[in-house]
Parts: C-alpha cells; structure tokens; sequence
C-alpha cells in the first residue's frame, strides 16, 4: 500500500511522523509474534508491507509553524497515484490558511482522488478536504472545536462531530477522523481495511492503541520463541502446538521427550525461556485470546476449547496472565478493529451484546 502524507507549513509533524511510523509497519508485525498453531516455526515471509512518504509544495526541507522540521519525499508536481493520502491535523490559530500551497494542495488532492486513492484527514485536515470540494454533500468528521467552521464554511457538509471515523461515499473513498490523537485510530483502520483485522490487531498490541487503563498486559501477546538447537524440544513444542488442550500436558511432553522429568524441565526452560507449564498456559490463553478477537463462541466454549473444563479456573488464569477478563478483552479489541462501530448507535448494540 502506499500512503502519502501532506505536509504544510501548518500540519502537526506529531501526527505526521506518527502516522508514517504505524502504516510503515503495517504487513510487517507477524514476524515478532507467534499463535498456538506456529509457536515454532521461523519467521513468515512478510506479506507486501506499506510504503509511506511525505509530500509537499517542494522536496526543500522547511520548518511547521511550531518550529517542527519537515524533510518531504516528493513534491506534489513528481509523487504518483497513492493508494492512500492522509491529511494531518492543521494548526487553525491564525484562520484557514490561505496562500499558494493550500491550494495547490486542494488541487493536488482532487487529481489523486480521480486517480483512484482513498483521501482521508485527520482533526481539522478535514478544512483541506472540504476545500478541495472531496466532501461535498458527504458526512464529515473534524475536531469539536472546528466543527461549527466547517459547518459554516461548506454548509453542504453533514457535520457528524460525535463520530470518530467517518467514511463517506459508496466506495468510502473519502475518510475523515475526528480529534488530533484519532490519527491512531485511522490508522488501525486502514490497516484493517487494507491488510486485515489480525494485522490492526497487531500493531494495536505493539504500540498500545486503546484503553490502556489496566497496564499493557492486555495488549502483550506471545512472542515467537527463539530458535534453539534441542531437536528433542523442537519435537514436543511441534507435538504441543496442536495438542494443547490435552489433558495434563506436562506429563505427556515429558513422556514423550524420552527424557526424565528433571532432565526434561531443565531442557525446556533453557531452550525456549519458557517453564514447560507456563508455556502451555501461554499457548491456550493465546489460542483463547484469538477465539474472543475473531468469533463469537461463547467464553465457557472457549475454556473447554483450549483445555479447561472449569471456565472459572480459565477466567482467572486469563485475568492472571492478561490484566482483564475475557469478556473485558472481547469488548475491547473488537472497538481497536472497528472504530467506526462503537460510534453508532448500531455499534454499541453490538457491543453490549458481545457474548459473556
């Protein structure tokens, strides 16, 4: 995918870098972590990652008005067709900017959308868009503080303010956020949209978008173990990462490892870090936590699925290793994948009525 990001004398270089540093990593986080199912293997080949570049007036480097230095990729006159652009948040202090670059911008803008590239803003971005006539008669979203502005400015707008991300249009080829800090929010949209739910999942886990109200256990996930030489515990993590539900699983790695039980414990913790029970308990609240992100099997089905018949005993080992129920982290990381829905009225619906 590629995304280009517009760059004036008035954008936050906050959520400009920001936004190049999360999409730039988007199609690339599967290689830092591993689910129950490929716990041993190596690294995947990366899927086709997401190339970001900033453009503006000219390739000169020049400073925002804050003070913030700015080095663009390309100029408006030589970038291709994105597949993406993304207007960041304007500093509004002194009015809508009204000089040659803005409406270079503007045009700049309505050629890539013509051409086929999805437009988005962030915050009061959403002045460029309107400006450049993308959101005529549409629904638009912007910060609450410019929302009466944009109201007056473009009457034909549908100004939703209480709406963080607001696409428009039949193909949502135009996209608009709410505050400043819904960049994070775009972008695990996008990612979303562009390369999957597990992928925005993901990179909401590595740079903690969300509640982070409860610490950052709930977006910790499993790390891929590292590559060791024991074929001996090559063999039972490959036996165990399908078979992890089993009953006492310990006893039956052990068994099968040919090793004593001492001998056997030793081996394990020195070739994966892991204690051979903390590693099972990994992998099934891992497998659980996929389960509670992707279906909508009930939280006691869960359990039973991944090797607990107690759902209670589950549900404390999974607040234990977690920091948050399961029905807590359900809620939770079905807003960070969708962050239209819980700003409908059909969103919250849907989210009250989360399996328990």
């Amino acid at each position: 995918m590629r995304v280009h990001l517009i760059a004036l004398p008035e954008a936050s270089a906050s959520v400009l870098y920001g936004l190049h540093e999360v999409l730039g990593t988007a199609g690339r986080s599967s290689a830092l972590f591993a689910t129950s199912s490929d716990a041993t293997l190596a690294p995947p080949t990366d899927p086709p990652a997401c190339e970001a570049r900033v453009v503006a007036h000219s390739r000169g480097a020049f400073r925002t008005t804050l003070g913030v230095p700015i080095e663009p990729d390309a100029a408006f006159t030589d970038a291709p067709t994105a597949d993406v652009v993304i207007v960041p948040d304007i500093d509004l202090a002194d009015g809508i900017p009204d000089h040659s670059e803005w409406r270079e911008a503007c045009d700049w803008l309505r050629r890539q959308h013509d051409a086929g590239a999805v437009i988005c803003s962030v915050c009061t971005g959403a002045l460029l868009l309107a400006d450049s006539g993308l959101l005529n008669g549409r629904d638009a979203t912007t910060h609450w503080s410019a929302a009466r502005l944009l109201g007056e400015r473009h009457p034909d707008i549908h100004v939703c303010v209480e709406r963080v991300i607001v696409p428009a249009g039949s193909a949502h080829q135009v996209v608009t956020s709410g505050g400043s800090a819904s960049w994070s929010d775009l972008a695990l949209y996008l990612i979303a949209r562009f390369f999957g739910q597990e992928e925005a999942r993901r990179i909401a886990k590595i740079f903690l978008f969300g509640d982070r109200s409860d610490g950052q256990l709930p977006f910790a996930a499993l790390v891929r173990p590292k590559q060791h030489e024991d074929a001996i515990i090559q063999k039972v993590q490959v036996w165990i990462a399908g078979h992890y539900a089993v009953a006492h699983p310990v006893w039956e790695m052990t068994r099968r490892s040919g090793l004593s039980e001492r001998t056997f414990k030793r081996r394990f913790r020195r070739s994966t870090g892991y204690a051979p029970l903390d590693y099972v308990q990994t992998l099934r609240v891992e497998e659980a936590k996929q389960m509670l992100e992707t279906t909508a099997t009930r939280i006691d089905g869960i359990a039973r699925e991944v090797g607990y018949e107690d759902a209670n005993a589950f549900r404390r080992l999974f607040k234990r290793l977690v920091g948050i129920s399961p029905r807590v982290y359900r809620q939770r990381f079905l807003a960070v994948t969708d962050p239209v829905c819980p700003a409908t009225p059909a969103g919250d619906a849907r989210l009250r009525r989360a399996p328990r």
